[in-house]
């Protein structure tokens, strides 16, 4: 997988964020409104009360994300042992009505600790990546 230039090894943007906060990086840009609405969404307060506990994202809009692909971000992120899956704000979310995130894990398995059966299984089926969630349920 290779890294966008500039973010290599790292996601700068995530340093200092509440370790429970959901990640959502944009890699569509251009039309602000689908995106204006995905992150009132995303920000919108918990629970049934409007005055409900406020979620936890962190939203990353920088340029240097633009068409990044799902390898792309996954490869720079990587390296944070405290991020377990990461959402895209893609041209699909953006084109959707429901504006659907895809949510990437980055977990990966170590395969010299599996058991033989578990491992077997892994093998012969393939490995889940990603599936899209509206921007409420994030």
């Amino acid at each position: 997988m290779t890294v966008p230039e500039g973010l290599e090894g790292s996601l700068p943007e995530t340093a200092g964020r509440d370790l429970l906060d959901a990640v959502v990086i944009r890699t569509a840009c251009g039309d602000d409104e689908p995106w204006n609405a995905v992150v009132g969404e995303l920000r919108r307060p918990w629970g049934p009360s409007p005055d409900g506990p406020a979620a936890g994202v962190l939203v990353v809009d920088a340029p240097a994300w633009s068409e990044a692909t799902a390898d792309e971000v996954l490869a720079a992120v990587g390296g944070d042992a405290y991020l377990d899956v990461v959402f895209l704000a893609d041209r699909h979310t953006m084109e959707s009505p429901a504006h659907a995130l895809p949510a990437l894990t980055t977990i990966r398995e170590d395969e010299d600790h599996l058991d033989p059966v578990h491992h077997r299984e892994l093998v012969e089926s393939p490995e889940p990546r990603e599936f899209r969630a509206a921007p409420a349920a994030v």
